[in-house]
C-alpha cells in the first residue's frame, strides 16, 4: 500500500488512520503502508498524483475515477455521508477487498 500525500493537506492523516483500521478488521494488520510526501509540480506528475491524499493499493488508486487532473491540491472523496476530504473505513475496507489484495496475502473472507 502506497499513501501519497501533500504537506499541510490534513486529510492524509485521517485516511492513513482509517486505513490501519480497516486493515486490522481485514486481519491484515501486518500490510505495511509506504508513505510518499509529493513537493513539487514535477514530481506529481511523475508519479501521477491526483490530490493529497492518494492510496495506492498494488499500484491502482481504487478511488481514481479517470477524470482527475495531476497537480498540488487536497482531494476530495465521494463518501455515504457526503464529499470528504478521506474515504470511509468501510469504503477502505470494500477496496483492499476489490484489489483482491486480501487474497494474495493469505487472508480469506476478511471482513465480518
Amino acid at each position: 500500500m502506497e499513501l501519497l500525500y501533500l504537506e499541510g493537506c490534513p486529510h492524509w492523516e485521517t485516511l492513513e488512520r482509517r486505513l490501519r483500521e480497516a486493515l486490522v478488521s481485514a486481519g491484515l494488520d501486518d500490510v505495511p503502508i509506504e508513505r510518499t510526501a509529493v513537493h513539487s509540480p514535477a514530481q506529481a506528475r511523475a508519479v501521477g498524483f491526483i490530490g493529497s491524499p492518494t492510496l495506492r493499493v498494488d499500484g491502482r488508486d481504487p478511488f481514481a475515477t479517470g477524470g482527475e487532473g495531476v497537480g498540488l491540491a487536497c482531494r476530495m472523496f465521494v463518501t455515504p455521508e457526503g464529499p470528504s476530504g478521506a474515504p470511509t473505513r468501510d469504503q477502505l475496507v470494500e477496496a483492499v477487498r476489490r484489489s483482491g489484495h486480501a487474497l494474495s496475502t493469505g487472508a480469506t473472507d476478511a471482513v465480518p
